[in-house]
């Protein structure tokens, strides 16, 4: 678990919201690079590799996840020197204060940053009470004295700020907690992915790597499968674990049956294939109803119609400076991702698409 830890760190630790995701892409490309035929990109900066196949007439399928974390973007710099922001992806305001962020220039100086908060010092005698506040009135502060000196470190409209976090272990060794798990999980499901599978002859061409933008509305999904043309689409993404509020999504009860989300509605076929290959395999695996949605959301309606899915595992208090997972849910989708991947054959994809 040492290693998997480790390679854990490495991916959640990057920084890339959407539109600047070049640290994730450029880490993917290192990574997928000896493992596949070529890499490709989209024109928004989604990277894919290509592995592939002798098969005749071999089908045509895509793995992605997204590069793309929440964060935020400056929208003015105060008078005083404090920032005011516009939140890239979603956020739950109650979450947002009091928390230590990176401030990217566009020379790509980091700059440290705390959002505020109001002390409760200053709401006695004035018969006020905390109220939630609105994203863009969130005070985000360097220590500048003035608008001038934070100009003068080369802040300007447009600079990204994202969470300050370390990735460490839990006390029992077997969970993380870390920010962007949603979705370094599944850029690290695709490098996993393709290692695991250098010396594998599929059956099948497989198109494997990442979106960009997904937390602003899967933006990069439209491009990539339009560019790829795929027949079959697998999302890799990580989705909310409702575990502690007596919801769906267990954190240590493995992979995710993703059947419905307000986006997508899992086709029978796909259904069918996707719960034999898990009992087949041997694959741990839960039911999971969504509330939000993924790269299947779009890719499934281009191209004359794609079939689609979500390969994904359950994390705590997403969309956050601090997210918390099991290790072994990631193997338990790993090991599903290769065996479904490996059972991808003409005959098999036929089956899906209902031919």
């Amino acid at each position: 678990m040492t290693s998997l830890f480790n390679k854990i760190k490495e991916v959640t630790e990057l920084d890339g919201i959407a539109g600047y995701e070049h640290t994730v892409r450029d880490f993917l490309r290192q990574k997928m690079t000896p493992f596949v035929d070529s890499v490709e990109t989209d024109g928004l900066g989604g990277i894919f590799g290509i592995k592939n196949s002798q098969a005749t007439d071999a089908p045509r399928i895509m793995v992605a996840a997204h590069m793309d974390e929440v964060g935020f973007m400056v929208s003015e710099i105060k008078s005083d020197g404090t920032i005011r922001v516009v939140p890239i992806g979603g956020w739950n305001p109650l979450v947002i204060s009091s928390q230590r962020f990176t401030l990217y220039t566009r020379s790509g100086q980091a700059i440290p940053l705390i959002s505020g908060s109001v002390p409760p010092h200053l709401l006695r005698g004035a018969g006020s009470t905390p109220s939630l506040p609105q994203v863009s009135d969130i005070i985000f502060d360097g220590g500048f004295t003035d608008k001038k000196e934070a100009e003068a470190f080369g802040i300007t409209p447009g600079d990204i700020i994202v969470p300050a976090s370390e990735t460490i272990l839990t006390a029992n060794q077997k969970n993380i907690i870390s920010k962007a798990w949603d979705n370094r999980y599944g850029v690290l499901m695709v490098t996993e992915l393709l290692e695991n599978l250098k010396d594998a002859k599929l059956s099948n061409t497989l198109i494997a790597g990442a979106n960009v933008q997904e937390e602003v509305g899967l933006r990069g999904a439209h491009v990539s499968t339009t560019k790829f043309d795929p027949e079959l689409f697998f999302a890799v993404d990580c989705s909310p674990a409702g575990d502690v509020y007596g919801d769906q999504g267990k954190v240590g009860d493995g992979t995710l049956i993703r059947f419905y989300d307000p986006g997508h509605i899992m086709l029978k076929d796909m259904r069918d294939f996707l719960l034999d290959t898990a009992e087949s395999a041997g694959i741990k695996y839960q039911y999971y109803t969504g509330k939000g949605g993924t790269d299947a959301g779009a890719a499934h309606l281009k191209n004359g119609g794609i079939p689609s899915t979500t390969i994904g595992v359950c994390a705590r208090y997403i969309h956050s400076h601090q997210t918390l997972y099991a290790m072994d849910d990631f193997l338990e989708a790993q090991a599903y991702l290769q065996a479904i991947v490996k059972g991808l054959d003409r005959s098999t994809v036929n089956t899906i698409k209902g031919y």
